[in-house]
């Protein structure tokens, strides 16, 4: 593969801060491959506390005059940063299917498109931050509300889609008035760079936004538990985030953590099985199912439960895995031969218990294209069934392209398996019933309930979770609620010196 595009981008480094590139000073280096040969497309040096403390300071600089624009100007820089990533789509489609091992119809299709539709969202969210309308509420004071950014954002973003999740942390943060510090995968730092580096390329101030790329436990933790930053973003596994919050919440910072998923398929008797079976084939291995809101649970009632097992499992073989590059292959590989390695792991643990494989269970040698898939990451598709609600492949996120199919009978026992877990991101329900629907998306507990689809997502259209899946919204005009102060403005309208209230604090009426 021509990788000529990543050897010359990433020379300058892989810290992008003050509006340049540039080395970290850390002791280690990472070697970003592509998990679809093992092949190596970035060695980068990973940053230090150092680097972390030079990026707080740049955003830091740079927030009085990015808070204090205005709200056209912020837009227009983002509407400017939307055609730039627009122009170089391709390379941005590459770059990500190389750290990935993502096909390259779904960064060309999904990734890459889903992020230029979120900038030119928020071009224009930037210009709509609204309050509650002025008024005298005392009848002796007008009232208003002022909406103003918070301050520094640290941000931590995960491996799964490395470039929209930049775009979500990044796009509300800035475009409320704020600065950020994004600390991306060191898996998959470079697409976050070069988004980092159109910012700069649309007009956006240097040190508005900054990329530390680092270990975790290095440059993460300190970034979180930084004096100098406001607000701390983080999306990743349920147990990170809780580390996430207990050093933040020493600092008594604003967290929003979008966290694990374990999302439940829910197949009631009069749903479309071909629908249904098609939906749940697409839903369990987008992003080779590394994906929160992936379904990962078909829980479908008994009259079809057969003949869906069936469906998929038939589905599941079509699927073609092969050469990221190949515009046919439907399958990449997981991000590393570790996570490879930790979803035969749940496969291999559920054979144990008594599970049926209805299909996959494996990794492939060959690919459709004829291609060597054993210096990859690959996993086949793979259907699990006969085993009970509390297995672990039931009840922990796997996050790769697994679906484990329970029956159930009544409506009732139906819904009350799908919200039987501790997460509570995503679910769908498939029915032709409006009541069943109603209730479905009434009782189901996440914080999208798709009805007769399950994955798409949209900009105008928050995405958060329930319970153990955290808390805050990312997306849509909802998000910007995480990135601002509410401030109350009241002002008095009587000039009185002395008011009547005084009375109850000195002297009579």
């Amino acid at each position: 593969m021509d990788q000529s595009i990543v050897g010359t981008r990433f020379d300058a480094g892989a810290q992008y801060l003050g509006g340049a590139l540039r080395e970290g000073t850390g002791a280690e280096t990472f070697d970003v491959t592509n998990p679809a040969d093992g092949s190596l497309v970035q060695r980068v040096r990973l940053a230090s506390t150092a680097d972390v403390d030079d990026a707080v300071a740049a955003a830091r600089a740079a927030f009085p005059e990015w808070s204090r624009s205005t709200p056209g100007a912020r837009s227009d820089a983002l509407t400017r940063l939307s055609g730039i990533l627009a122009e170089r789509a391709e390379d941005f489609a590459r770059v990500e299917s190389l750290q990935t091992g993502k096909p390259i119809k779904l960064s060309t299709e999904f990734d890459v498109p889903g992020t230029i539709d979120n900038t030119a969202f928020f071009a224009g969210a930037a210009r709509n931050l609204e309050g509650k309308a002025s008024g005298e509420f005392s009848g002796d004071h007008t009232s208003s509300i002022r909406r103003e950014p918070i301050g520094v954002v640290g941000s931590i973003s995960p491996w799964n889609y490395p470039l929209q999740m930049a775009g979500w942390k990044i796009l509300p943060a800035i475009a409320a008035g704020n600065t950020i510090v994004l600390k991306p995968a060191e898996l998959t730092p470079l697409t976050s760079l070069m988004f980092a580096q159109a910012c700069t390329d649309a007009g956006i101030p240097d040190g508005v936004v900054n990329v530390v790329t680092g270990a975790g436990r290095v440059a993460g933790e300190y970034l979180v538990g930084h004096p100098d930053v406001s607000m701390v973003s983080f999306t990743g596994s349920t147990g990170v985030g809780k580390r996430v919050g207990e050093v933040a919440v020493q600092g008594v910072k604003r967290t929003h953590l979008e966290l694990g998923g374990k999302a439940p398929f829910v197949v009631f008797d009069d749903a479309d099985l071909e629908a249904a079976v098609h939906g749940a084939v697409a839903a369990s291995l987008i992003n080779t199912g590394q994906d929160c809101t992936a379904a990962t649970r078909a829980y479908v009632q008994r009259p079809l439960f057969d003949a869906f097992v069936e469906g998929v499992a038939e589905l599941f073989e079509l699927v073609r895995l092969g050469d990221p590059f190949n515009p046919q292959t439907d399958l990449g590989p997981l991000v590393s031969l570790r996570q490879r390695d930790s979803v035969a792991g749940f496969v291999e643990r559920a054979r144990g218990y008594g599970a049926t494989v209805a299909a996959g269970g494996y990794a492939p040698e060959k690919g459709h294209d004829g291609s060597d898939l054993t210096l990859g990451a690959y996993y086949r598709p793979t259907l699990i069934t006969g085993i009970g609600q509390d297995a672990e492949v039931v009840q922990s996120e796997i996050f790769g392209p697994v679906l484990v199919a329970l029956p159930f009978d009544s409506d009732e026992e139906g819904i009350r398996l799908a919200n039987d877990t501790p997460y509570g991101l995503a679910a769908s329900a498939w029915t032709r019933d409006l009541y069943r629907s109603l209730r479905a998306t009434r009782e189901i507990q996440a914080g999208c309930v798709w009805v007769n689809d399950h994955i798409p997502i949209i900009s105008e259209m928050p995405h958060g979770g329930y319970k153990a899946s955290g808390y805050g919204k990312d997306m849509s005009q909802y998000s910007l609620d995480e990135y601002t102060q509410v401030k109350h403005v009241m002002q008095d309208i009587t000039a009185v010196a002395r008011k009547d209230w005084h009375r109850t604090i000195f002297g009579d009426r």
